[in-house]
């Protein structure tokens, strides 16, 4: 991840940088944005290395960032929409400008990350095809519990998620779609949110999963089964969008991921 801010307004960047944060840092208020880089390469024997971090850290601030932030200088001079299609198409440009810089690494992702919530990938320089990706919070009560087991059978396999009387999370949904990329003026226009909410929030959200969700009662609310079924109830929800993969974090260590 290689994190940057651009000032829309200012001819020169200021290249001050807290070390945590962002280089360029820019000054007041900015566009706080990172760039996540993936490479694939065999380990080098004597470093233990794939790409030394600093290489690409090197790479991307020489010839992607200055390129990224002439971008959304133009656009904002010229009151333009960086809609995702668009943007898109810039970090294909940004895909040809760095690939070259490595020697036996191949580049397979890059993933501009919009704000913490949201971020819009490609992986291949074309980028005729592009992933977008937004995460939602929900709240919900279950009891894992089978009854086909005995109470301590059920108390060995789920702990302390066997509490008869249940037992809360505050979920994290991540939803990713992978759209064709267009040049139509306007860009790609998905009422995320609303597809979201509609579909699958309003169905589980500060409900017991156990009792309250028709479809759920038949299965074990764990959090494979809610990305299971999630996705049975947002494929095919999104206009011009296909559904790649489905993500549940039932907190910030443990997820569950799903995809066809």
């Amino acid at each position: 991840q290689v994190r940057f801010s651009i000032a829309p307004f200012l001819p020169v960047q200021p290249m001050g940088f807290k070390s945590y944060a962002s280089k360029p840092a820019a000054e007041g208020l900015c566009l706080y944005l990172a760039l996540w880089v993936d490479l694939a390469g065999p380990l080098n024997p004597v470093t233990g290395f794939v790409v030394n971090v600093s290489q690409i850290d090197q790479v991307v601030r020489r010839d992607a960032i200055p390129l990224l932030t002439r971008v959304v200088q133009d656009a904002f001079g010229q009151r333009q929409t960086l809609n995702l299609s668009f943007l898109a198409s810039c970090l294909g440009r940004a895909w040809k400008a760095i690939a070259v810089s490595f020697d036996s690494q191949i580049l397979s992702q890059l993933r501009l990350e919009l704000n913490p919530f949201k971020y819009l990938a490609i992986e291949t320089e074309d980028a005729e095809m592009f992933i977008y990706s937004e995460k939602f919070e929900f709240s919900a009560m279950h009891k894992l519990w089978n009854e086909a087991f005995d109470p301590a059978k059920n108390i060995e396999l789920f702990g302390k998620c066997a509490n008869p009387a249940g037992h809360g999370h505050n979920y994290i949904l991540q939803v990713q779609v992978q759209k064709k990329a267009d040049s139509q003026e306007g860009g790609w226009h998905c009422d995320f949110e609303r597809v979201v909410t509609e579909h699958f929030l309003d169905l589980v959200d500060h409900k017991n999963l156990n009792v309250d969700v028709p479809g759920l009662e038949s299965m074990n609310p764990t959090v494979e089964n809610l990305a299971f079924f999630a996705w049975e109830k947002l494929e095919g929800q999104f206009e011009n969008a296909k559904l790649c993969k489905i993500t549940v974090w039932e907190n910030d260590r443990t997820y569950c991921s799903y995809c066809r």
